[in-house]
């Protein structure tokens, strides 16, 4: 990953980013669809498409995006156990909740696990066992100090479990500002981050994996607009 520091921006950029692009009228639920896709052609491209994947989903949009993930990966073949790691009334953003309430009606080839304490991830050792590859949709680049319980557990779970994982925008217990883990982190195969590179992940390689910035559609305008940087968006670094 050298030679790339100009491609890089902070989490507390991209938020930015992120409310001037709702500013330009850009609604949050289509780059959540956006990001959701491309987790999922990602997912696809790698591992292939009838595959059993465990989602481990937290309330907010990092949730929110493998929610989306879930409604394609199906559409492909896949058999989904999503493991919510929270109460289904915590989905705290309009556009998660949107999509958390399309896939829990959602019948075929689905399963969702309520995730409250360590105690309810006893069962899903027995899923991981059976499945391809875990996706890791529990906490993006709004990670705030150390985990706590259930996501310490779960953490610790995915590590263990031995199967491929693929962060969604950054691996959960990560910082993607500045490449620091509060106690402990996934440690992905594949992070899947949207618009661009962020600078923590260029210190973080063993968490992170291969980074693959998925464009979700933002223009390189609002970019401009917010913090001065005209870019071409989409690479892959190993």
């Amino acid at each position: 990953m050298s030679g790339i520091k100009a491609e890089t921006i902070t989490a507390e950029e991209m938020a930015k980013i992120d409310r001037k692009a709702a500013e330009f009228g850009i609604p949050s639920v289509l780059l959540m669809e956006n990001a959701g896709g491309a987790v999922a052609r990602t997912t696809t491209e790698k591992f292939g498409a009838k595959l059993r994947v465990i989602v481990f989903a937290g309330t907010g949009n990092n949730g929110g995006d493998g929610f989306v993930a879930v409604r394609h990966l199906i559409n492909k073949g896949a058999m989904i156990d999503v493991f919510l790691i929270g109460h289904p009334k915590d989905v705290r953003t309009e556009e998660a909740r949107l999509n958390w309430n399309v896939i829990r009606r959602m019948k075929q080839n689905i399963k969702i696990h309520v995730v409250r304490s360590p105690s309810d991830l006893e069962n899903a050792r027995g899923y991981l066992k059976r499945a391809d590859v875990i996706i890791d949709a529990m906490l993006g680049t709004g990670l705030r100090g150390p985990l706590r319980e259930p996501l310490a557990s779960a953490v610790r779970l995915i590590n263990k479990s031995g199967l491929p994982v693929i962060s969604v925008d950054a691996p959960t217990g990560l910082n993607p500002s500045t490449g620091e883990v509060h106690g402990l982190s996934v440690k992905a195969t594949y992070t899947v981050t949207f618009h661009r590179m962020k600078k923590g992940f260029l210190r973080a390689r063993e968490y992170t994996g291969e980074v693959i910035v998925a464009d979700i559609g933002i223009p390189l305008e609002v970019e401009a607009a917010t913090i001065g940087k005209r870019r071409r968006a989409g690479k892959t670094f190993e």
